[in-house]
């Protein structure tokens, strides 16, 4: 039997001002495809005629789907039309033992048409020391992808984000995020989703160290386990 189900749709840009929100809540059935609730969307929000006329391109639960992606009761699905710089919006990431600077990744962000600068140091706290321990490459390329997710989620003009690996010493930084764009919300909401997704997704491990008279004791932190992508029509 086919129940009802809501679907919180998010709207960006023009499309947020034609609707003059940034989300609706859409009524659906269960197992309705993105392109059929996106349609249900497009009516009750008015937003029909800019759909049909630009390149949309849509998200469930801050994942990019094709448009034949079955949704369910509490998804959430992003339209995203063409963001400000497009594919060619500068990203840089990188995962190093080396020291790390927040003035330096600030300036490969710095734009123009940038009217915020947003830039995140996490530091170490608590114990002597953190040892990092990363699957750099795929780390790298991970966090690459997280930023240009974002960047396009959130109309950011550019992001930059680097990580450490090794021992890092109480109070030294041991992750950046810097991202600018044209306002100062876009901006801290992408800094802080692309920093949630580096901790949850990026295959980097850390291990707390503290030193006594008697020698030092060290144990890894609990994590969560990465996102491992679903076929479409398997989601539930």
């Amino acid at each position: 039997m086919l129940r009802d189900v809501t679907v919180k749709v998010k709207l960006f840009a023009m499309l947020r001002e034609r609707a003059g929100r940034r989300e609706i809540d859409v009524e659906a059935v269960d197992g309705e495809t993105v392109d059929e609730v996106s349609a249900r969307a497009a009516e009750q929000a008015g937003i029909g005629d800019l759909l049909a006329r630009m390149p949309v391109v849509t998200a469930v639960n801050r994942a990019y789907v094709p448009g034949d992606t079955p949704m369910h009761d509490g998804d959430e699905l992003a339209l995203i039309p063409p963001v400000s710089g497009g594919a060619g919006t500068p990203v840089h990431a990188r995962v190093t033992a080396e020291p790390l600077s927040a003035d330096r990744l600030c300036e490969l962000v710095r734009n123009d048409a940038a009217g915020a600068i947003v830039c995140f140091q996490g530091t170490t706290r608590d114990v002597d020391r953190l040892d990092y321990e990363a699957y750099a490459e795929m780390a790298e390329t991970k966090i690459e992808e997280i930023l240009r997710n974002v960047s396009a989620e959130h109309g950011l003009l550019a992001a930059a984000a680097e990580h450490r690996t090794g021992a890092v010493p109480r109070a030294e930084t041991s992750v950046v995020v810097a991202v600018s764009a044209p306002h100062r919300a876009e901006a801290f909401a992408g800094a802080r989703a692309a920093l949630d997704l580096i901790k949850s997704e990026a295959p980097i491990w850390k291990r707390e160290v503290v030193a006594d008279v008697a020698g030092e004791t060290a144990s890894w932190v609990d994590g969560v386990a990465p996102t491992v992508p679903e076929a479409a029509g398997e989601r539930r």
